[in-house]
């Protein structure tokens, strides 16, 4: 069964017309990369589809329920986003930024319960940042806060984690840190997992399903080397590269 369904969306800003008529189904228990070039519209399609933007006509589908239809708090309880940029602004620690993943369980001044603290640790051990628990959220790396904020999603116990370019801002070894725990995270709690991604080479390594968007619209989608093929990054990104497998992973890579 089919977590997420979007049914022949469009989207504008202005007037201007950011998404054509989008139908898409992101397949339960599967690790989806959302790529294409800048202003082809993956963090209006990401925001539609977490409901921080609504559609201008039809919808989107969480379980074959109408997202319109579902409250933010219940929402959360299923889903989880990872914004590009998550700005902490208050002064807290690690541990304490994880428990607000727990907010959408509690109710208005109930305090955690065993079951949540026992939650919280389970995460952020699974995260590697169980070291940082003690530490202000500010005295982290990029890295690392990076991997305290997907915690965080972690701890709202969802089935869906929306992750908008989790690895932009990060050096070489934390992409590689972060990719290799979501795909960990996609195979160990079969969740369905959709990730924006600018690296092409990464949509081919990790992902199981990819789709390529186009000003505002479907290019492709399918699995990784059919739709990451030299054709269609000419036709869309207007570039000549080559494709050849890793000599080590056997996985399709990019050559610019």
């Amino acid at each position: 069964m089919s977590r997420i369904h979007v049914n022949q969306v469009n989207f504008s800003y202005d007037q201007k017309q950011i998404l054509h008529d989008i139908t898409l189904e992101m397949e339960r228990g599967k690790f989806t990369g959302i790529i294409g070039p800048n202003g082809s519209g993956k963090t209006t399609f990401a925001k539609l589809m977490s409901k921080l933007l609504k559609p201008d006509a039809s919808t989107v589908y969480v379980n074959d329920q109408d997202i319109n239809t579902i409250r933010i708090s219940d929402l959360a309880k299923v889903m989880a986003m990872v914004p590009q940029a998550s700005q902490i602004n208050y002064d807290l620690s690690v541990y304490e930024v994880v428990m607000l993943g727990r907010t959408p369980h509690l109710k208005r001044f109930q305090r955690e319960s065993d079951y949540d603290l026992n939650l919280v640790e389970e995460v952020m051990k699974e995260t590697d940042t169980w070291q940082y628990k003690d530490r202000m959220i500010h005295q982290l790396s990029g890295g690392e806060r990076q991997r305290v904020i997907i915690a965080r999603a972690l701890a709202q116990e969802p089935e869906i984690l929306i992750l908008d370019e989790p690895v932009t801002y990060l050096d070489i070894h934390h992409q590689l840190q972060v990719m290799s725990l979501i795909k960990e995270l996609s195979n160990k709690r079969n969740m369905t997992i959709i990730t924006i991604l600018h690296d092409l080479n990464y949509a081919l390594k990790y992902c199981d399903h990819v789709v390529l968007l186009s000003e505002g619209r479907v290019f492709k989608h399918g699995q990784p080397k059919d739709v990451v093929t030299k054709d269609h990054i000419k036709s869309v990104y207007n570039i000549d590269v080559n494709i050849m497998d890793h000599p080590v992973t056997k996985h399709p890579m990019v050559i610019f």
